[in-house]
């Protein structure tokens, strides 16, 4: 078992959040006085974070085993704006550049009517129609581990993690959601080995997708 994590312990000063109307995120701003495990408090200080109504996703590791017993793992291309206008300038040595588009497993917000284990269940099942084009009973889905914070010091997004066993014949075409940035994707299969491959040659850079693809194959070794 890990160690306890110390004890401290935020007291909530005041809310001094931008009141201009939120769009898709919202920047919360406040300011908090810490408490430490002896007592001692910290000065206030103002902290940050981004916020938004769907807070949570699933994250969907659809795959199928071939005539040869290999296990295969369907992902879809994603293009991602932050990534397209990240300064290069900033980067601490010379990067690949994706254009803006990563491979990574499908994914989707849990919206409020869905936050519950049968809720996110439903999501995942109906994430995987919308970018794959299977149907899926969310009965049969695999939770993959725990929860985990992709970015924590800047929101407080969980992503849950299921694995949903398919049959390629019965995929369709994906229904989408209208977005414009998930027109045009591209989805793939290919082995689970060589997507983990993937992920150490730094052709896979999306985190999320790293961390299902290895509690897949975890799961069916």
């Amino acid at each position: 078992m890990p160690p306890s994590l110390p004890e401290i312990r935020l007291q909530l000063v005041d809310d001094v959040s931008p009141s201009a109307p939120a769009g898709f995120l919202r920047l919360l701003r406040r300011r908090f006085v810490a408490t430490y495990p002896d007592g001692s408090q910290s000065p206030p200080f103002v902290y940050d974070e981004v916020d938004r109504t769907a807070i949570d996703a699933v994250v969907i590791a659809a795959h199928f085993s071939d005539g040869a017993g290999v296990r295969h793992v369907y992902l879809r291309s994603a293009l991602r704006p932050p990534v397209v206008f990240r300064d290069r300038l900033r980067s601490p040595y010379p990067e690949r550049d994706p254009a803006g588009s990563l491979w990574e497993l499908p994914a989707g917000l849990v919206e409020r009517s869905e936050q519950s284990s049968a809720g996110l269940r439903a999501c995942a099942a109906r994430e995987a129609f919308e970018e794959l084009g299977f149907q899926g009973d969310p009965a049969t889905l695999i939770e993959l581990g725990p929860s985990t914070f992709p970015a924590p010091g800047i929101c407080a997004e969980r992503h849950f993690y299921f694995a949903l066993e398919v049959r390629p014949e019965d995929r369709a075409e994906p229904a989408l959601d209208g977005s414009a940035l998930e027109h045009a994707g591209v989805v793939i299969s290919l082995p689970l080995a060589e997507a983990l491959g993937w992920c150490r040659s730094g052709a896979i850079v999306d985190a999320k997708t790293e961390l299902g693809l290895r509690r897949l194959a975890e799961q069916f070794p």
